[in-house]
């Protein structure tokens, strides 16, 4: 069974829009498995971050279903965690406190944080070991880098445990070589603890380096054009980047994006 599973799902951000039949996104359709690893790339302003909000209860669809864990969403879901561009992480809380934050406040931790403080701390701090962030757990923001602030902000999104973690150009401001170690932070973390993970980039590299499907959003209304499995060997690292399989994967799907662009170019003039 499917762990994520749209049908035919549209959505038009008010009711004005509905009426006009203009849509964000338009006829989503797809299944993900649980445990998979998925990744959406396409033009700017195709409708990733819109299908985001979708996948997470932040918006209801206008139109179709979504069940995600065998549950409809109707609102916010309680089973994803979420990291941005930005970690945002409070800068009046160390690393420790930022990464527990949402054991203070998500159900069933919440009720018992008090009386299970010490145990929480502990699993925050080997999360934080887990991603080299050890020793740094009474740092404050202003003293970490930004790919620091990046681990501990993914530290946060998984310390309660979510089921799926959706990621929104998590990487996307961090140098390069600071982005490949993340890759490989987020491998890691994945491979160890089985949770699905949908990736909105940019980066047709990452998509293909820590994907198991790669899907291409087309120009706005956003759809799905091309669904492509990633079929290279797991574990991946990074020399698997400057081989002839993994080159040729990236520049397919430029090959799709490119496309996309130009259609929606002629459609434009």
């Amino acid at each position: 069974m499917s762990f994520v599973d749209f049908k035919g799902v549209w959505l038009a951000y008010n009711d004005e829009l509905l009426a006009k039949g203009q849509f964000a996104v338009e006829d989503i359709t797809l299944q993900v498995t649980e445990g998979e690893f998925i990744a959406i790339v396409g033009p700017s302003g195709c409708g990733k971050s819109t299908f985001m909000k979708l996948a997470t209860g932040l918006k209801r669809p206008s139109r179709g279903s979504i069940v995600i864990g065998g549950q409809p969403v109707n609102g916010p879901l309680k089973i994803t965690g979420m990291a941005f561009q930005a970690p945002s992480l409070l800068p009046w809380r160390t690393t420790l406190a930022n990464v527990m934050l949402p054991l203070e406040i998500v159900e069933p931790y919440r009720s018992s944080f008090k009386q299970k403080k010490a145990e929480y701390e502990a699993k925050a701090r080997t999360l934080l070991q887990n991603v080299g962030l050890a020793g740094y757990e009474d740092k404050f923001p202003w003293q970490l880098s930004g790919g620091m602030q990046q681990r501990a902000s993914i530290c946060r999104a998984l310390i309660h445990e979510p089921k799926m973690l959706l990621l929104d150009e998590p990487f996307g401001a961090l140098d390069a070589f600071t982005r490949e170690e993340l890759w490989c932070t987020l491998r890691d973390l994945q491979a160890a603890q089985k949770f699905n993970v949908i990736l909105v980039t940019h980066d047709l590299r990452e998509s293909v380096f820590l994907a198991d499907t790669v899907y291409v959003m087309s120009k706005s209304p956003g759809r799905f054009v091309v669904r492509r499995e990633i079929d290279l060997p797991r574990p991946r690292d990074l020399e698997l980047t400057y081989t002839p399989a993994f080159t040729d994967l990236v520049h397919e799907l430029r090959g799709h994006i490119g496309a996309v662009r130009n259609t929606f170019a002629k459609a434009a003039a």
